[in-house]
């Protein structure tokens, strides 16, 4: 009935119930179009609401609109673009808060650049198995062919490295070293207090 292109207002009806008809006709697809236009179903209802009174008082004012439904988009518009200028965008409520603390990875860059400056300070060869191992990804294996020597060297050389890293990190009091530098040390303990 009101598509949009036709005359509404001829003097026989009464300009309130046309204007009834055509709200239960097109408010679904006038309100889908405002969530489009405001993003939040809220403000949807609200723009919605006002896009229909100004267009029942240009319809009273006027006696007849021709095409009603672009006529009511078109204030959807405007009265969105006018929404817009004027509103604060600032917090809005929602279901979810926004506001969750965010590391800014700074800590861990700081961990990382410490740990390569401790790489850097160990024996060619350890510093070697750590980087295939852990950084290439690679099997004892294939390190072992990668540096030329025995599966049992890559696995002391990983070990001895990784023992020293843990020590120097734990030193600096960075995680997880220093947890594991705590209970190296309370093993220790223990086996001081047995012998």
């Amino acid at each position: 009935m009101y598509g949009g292109g036709g005359t509404v207002g001829s003097p026989s009806v009464d300009i309130e119930e046309q204007f009834r008809a055509f709200v239960a006709a097109r408010s679904t697809a006038l309100l889908r179009t405002a969530y489009l236009l405001a993003g939040d179903w809220g403000a949807a209802e609200d723009l919605l609401q006002v896009a229909l009174t100004k267009t029942y008082l240009a319809w009273k004012r006027l006696g007849q609109i021709e095409a009603v439904e672009p006529y009511t988009r078109r204030v959807l518009v405007n009265t969105t673009t006018s929404w817009w200028r004027r509103r604060w965008h600032g917090e809005r409520p929602t279901e979810i808060l926004p506001e969750r603390p965010i590391s800014d990875g700074l800590d861990a860059r700081l961990e990382r650049d410490a740990l390569w400056q401790h790489v850097k300070q160990l024996p060619t060869r350890q510093r070697a198995v750590l980087v295939l191992r852990f950084y290439e990804d690679m099997s004892e294996a294939d390190t072992a062919a990668m540096l030329g020597v025995s599966v049992g060297t890559v696995k002391s050389q990983c070990a001895r490295a990784l023992a020293a890293l843990r020590g120097r990190l734990g030193e600096l009091g960075i995680e997880p070293a220093a947890r594991s530098l705590g209970s190296r040390h309370s093993r220790d303990e223990r086996e001081a207090v047995t012998t």
